[in-house]
């Protein structure tokens, strides 16, 4: 399997319910590192462009309002098919049908309020991380247990 990279980021409803150490730790748990991490609040001309492919739609405005309204906690990890592996752990984007054990099912309120973002993609992965980091911020590293995952 492939090592790669994906972007992930707790949204403000998750850094303002606490949740950042129980999502960091699931993904630790599961057996991603963490290479990049930054805590900010997103201006809305980053949030425009994080969000750009839905710019045409209804709730745009409202998205960007959101990620703007409180601080975000962004993050690249890495692991082995670490973009779906997220993608599972997170659960639909749409809490009420995000199956339980998954982070959105287990707290997630509704689709604004869903406590993390994840790249779909390969292709939005790269796109997201450039847009919170540069090369220089992501670690390369290996950790002792990397033998045991």
């Amino acid at each position: 399997m492939a090592k790669e990279k994906t972007f992930v980021m707790i949204k403000p409803d998750g850094v303002q319910r606490g949740m950042m150490g129980e999502v960091i730790t699931r993904l630790e748990r599961k057996g991603l590192k963490m290479v990049a991490a930054r805590f900010l609040l997103i201006d809305r001309s980053l949030a425009e462009k994080h969000y750009e492919e839905h710019r045409e739609k209804p709730f745009f405005t409202d998205l960007v309002q959101f990620v703007t309204s409180s601080p975000v906690l962004a993050m690249v990890w890495e692991g082995e098919n670490a973009i779906a592996v997220v993608r599972r752990l997170m659960g639909s984007t749409n809490p009420q049908e995000a199956a339980p054990g998954s982070i959105r099912g287990d707290f997630g309120l509704n689709l604004t309020m869903n406590i993390l973002h994840g790249s779909d993609s390969a292709s939005s992965a790269q796109r997201e991380i450039a847009l919170y980091f540069s090369e220089d911020d992501v670690c390369t590293y290996e950790r002792a247990a990397a033998s045991w995952v």
